[in-house]
């Protein structure tokens, strides 16, 4: 390594796993600051099942590595749920196979030579936001990403709360209706049963939800009125958190929150409906800002993190931490 290449501050490798691409990115943290250095994606090879998949991460995890040498931890973002003290999978959206008790943070932490660690992606896309994005120096927030499901993210005194398994922060799985339609984690009236990509289409009478946003935008009323019936139950929930948390600040990422515009109205008309023991007013309602790389960004932040702090309880120097 030459001295250009030499890292004026250390170095993390986050990888992100989706059901269509593996994304990469290597950042780096100097004292308070981070900084992407690199990024790329390349496909899931998901019907080749999951040893086929651990083994393409830990591939995709070299070669970034090779591009940007000195990475000193790697964090995995994955689409569902984990065992974080085993680093082992429980359910993953979207990708088949039998996931359940797979170790994945183990064998590529093995075969890069590093220590590794999981995070659920919504949290990911929280992390980043709260550390690079939308709600950098925030002591509190919630966050949303829509699409395909609803994930969530809930951060309090300046970090991202994950209960004791990680799945604090599910907030797209809160019951806005007790006898509402079925969601795929079992319950009903669920908040993703509400704002989901597919429920957004049939509320707006399009094939996809992206078709609902281009018919919305061109005036079409029924997608209008589909796209403020979700903004209605995204205020519902919304709501809810702002009553139990009182962040700083509400962060709407994911794919659709490219249209938030249209649906932000009927969010901000049901928040003044239901919440009264805080001020709204010291609330802002903002857009994610680092796009479809936020969940690989915040695999990054989390993998150091927890070195960091795994390094702290093993009583490690300060110079290796």
């Amino acid at each position: 390594m030459d001295a250009s290449d030499r890292p004026s501050g250390s170095r993390h490798l986050g990888l992100d796993l989706g059901g269509t691409n593996i994304k990469w990115v290597v950042a780096e943290h100097d004292g308070a600051d981070w900084a992407v250095l690199g990024r790329d994606q390349v496909p899931t090879p998901a019907a080749d099942g999951p040893d086929a998949v651990v083994e393409r991460l830990a591939t995709v995890g070299a070669e970034a590595i090779d591009r940007h040498p000195g990475v000193s931890s790697v964090g995995i973002g994955v689409p569902g749920l984990y065992d974080p003290a085993a680093g082992t999978t429980r359910f993953l959206v979207n990708i088949p196979g039998p996931w359940a008790g797979k170790p994945v943070a183990g064998p590529i932490g093995a075969a890069l030579g590093l220590p590794a660690y999981l995070i659920n992606d919504a949290r990911a896309f929280g992390l980043a936001e709260l550390r690079l994005g939308a709600a950098r120096g925030a002591s509190s927030m919630i966050g949303f990403t829509l699409g395909t499901g609803v994930g969530g993210v809930i951060a309090v005194d300046g970090h991202i709360h994950q209960g004791h398994d990680g799945t604090a922060g599910e907030l797209g799985h809160q019951t806005i209706e007790p006898d509402g339609p079925w969601c795929h984690c079992g319950n009903r009236g669920c908040l993703e049963a509400f704002a989901r990509a597919d429920r957004i289409a049939a509320a707006c009478g399009t094939a996809t939800a992206e078709e609902a946003v281009e018919r919305a935008r061109a005036g079409d009323a029924r997608a209008i009125d589909g796209l403020a019936q979700v903004g209605r139950y995204l205020g519902i929930g919304i709501a809810n958190m702002i009553t139990a948390i009182s962040p700083d600040k509400v962060v709407i990422g994911g794919g659709i929150a490219a249209a938030a515009d249209l649906f932000l109205g009927a969010i901000r008309a049901e928040l003044r409906r239901r919440v009264f023991t805080t001020s709204l007013d010291a609330v802002q309602i903002v857009p994610a800002e680092l796009g479809t790389w936020a969940g690989g960004i915040g695999a990054a932040v989390h993998g150091a993190e927890m070195a960091r702090r795994t390094a702290s309880a093993a009583g490690a120097p300060a110079a290796a931490r």
